[in-house]
């Protein structure tokens, strides 16, 4: 089965899967370009919360971490289950995996660097034993008593 090139659209007028996933992570990495929502994420870890128990962790409104709950559940990083006037959050982890499978994509950049600052970090450590064996070596030679006293 060929693939179809990324630039051709699907019936409909849709736009290819690949914009969708573009767009995705677009709003995944605005969503987690603000400290408070961040924030929102560590709290939602693992556990599900009330809008108003996330909220009293800060000093905005409810309506303000509402505002923010709202942004993280339209880039997919939140499930809200609404039950009435009750609303229980939760973390959704799948746009995040797909967010550091984006930027795992330039760790060979970084491991380059770390490569570098190794390599950088050893030579100084053998260029700093060298001078501990010379300094050792002239101040034996220094304090030996003279033949002859």
């Amino acid at each position: 089965m060929a693939a179809k090139p990324a630039h051709l659209h699907l019936v409909g007028g849709a736009m290819p899967a690949a914009h969708d996933s573009e767009e995705a992570l677009d709003q995944v990495f605005a969503a987690l370009a603000d400290p408070v929502r961040r924030s929102i994420l560590s709290r939602l870890d693992g556990r599900e919360l009330l809008v108003s128990q996330i909220a009293q962790h800060f000093d905005i409104s409810l309506q303000a971490v509402s505002k923010h709950i709202q942004v993280l559940v339209r880039a997919g990083l939140v499930a809200q289950e609404r039950t009435g006037r009750i609303s229980r959050c939760s973390l959704t982890a799948g746009p995040i995996f797909d967010a550091a499978l984006w930027l795992n994509r330039y760790s060979k950049y970084w491991q380059a660097q770390f490569d570098l600052l190794a390599a950088t970090l050893g030579d100084i450590d053998r260029r700093g034993r060298g001078k501990t064996r010379s300094k050792r070596t002239t101040s034996r030679r220094k304090g030996r008593p003279t033949s002859g006293a």
